[in-house]
């Protein structure tokens, strides 16, 4: 059984939230795919990774830097799983067709694009069919706050 959860952003945009939502999972052993849109967007999420804080480090890699298997988190546009990640990173609407190879999906949603919020709770809807444990992440002041 894969766990769900949703992450619905109102006070940041996808690559403010990204880091943080990636560093909990990679400080807690986990190896992690993020899934873009695209490549063009894959390869944007990878480049901010390098350079959102030059204080912090998150290794990582994608496409253009190979040995995926090597990567504890992998960015990409793929349905995939190179890096034998337990934790998926949905974002930009994307879904997958392998979500059993993973322990942990978060769907990561812009709770200020209406097509975005729609999309979201079709994919709830969708998971709700199957034997899943879900919950709703909302943004607040003070971070994320849990929803029933």
């Amino acid at each position: 059984m894969t766990e769900i959860r949703f992450y619905h952003l109102e006070r940041q945009t996808l690559e403010q939230a990204l880091p943080a939502l990636v560093s909990k999972a990679y400080e807690n052993g986990r190896r992690i795919v993020i899934r873009a849109a695209n490549d063009k967007d894959a390869a944007r999420l990878n480049d901010h990774l390098w350079s959102y804080d030059p204080n912090s480090f998150l290794p990582h890699g994608a496409a253009k830097d190979g040995r995926a298997e090597q990567q504890p988190i992998w960015i990409t546009a793929a349905d995939e799983n190179p890096n034998g990640a337990d934790v998926l990173i949905l974002t930009q609407g994307t879904q997958t067709e392998i979500l059993d190879q993973f322990s942990l999906c978060c769907e990561v949603f812009d709770g200020r694009d209406q097509g975005a919020v729609t999309q979201a709770r079709t994919h709830w809807k969708a998971h709700q069919d199957g034997d899943h444990e879900m919950t709703y992440w909302q943004q607040s002041e003070s971070g994320w706050t849990k929803k029933n």
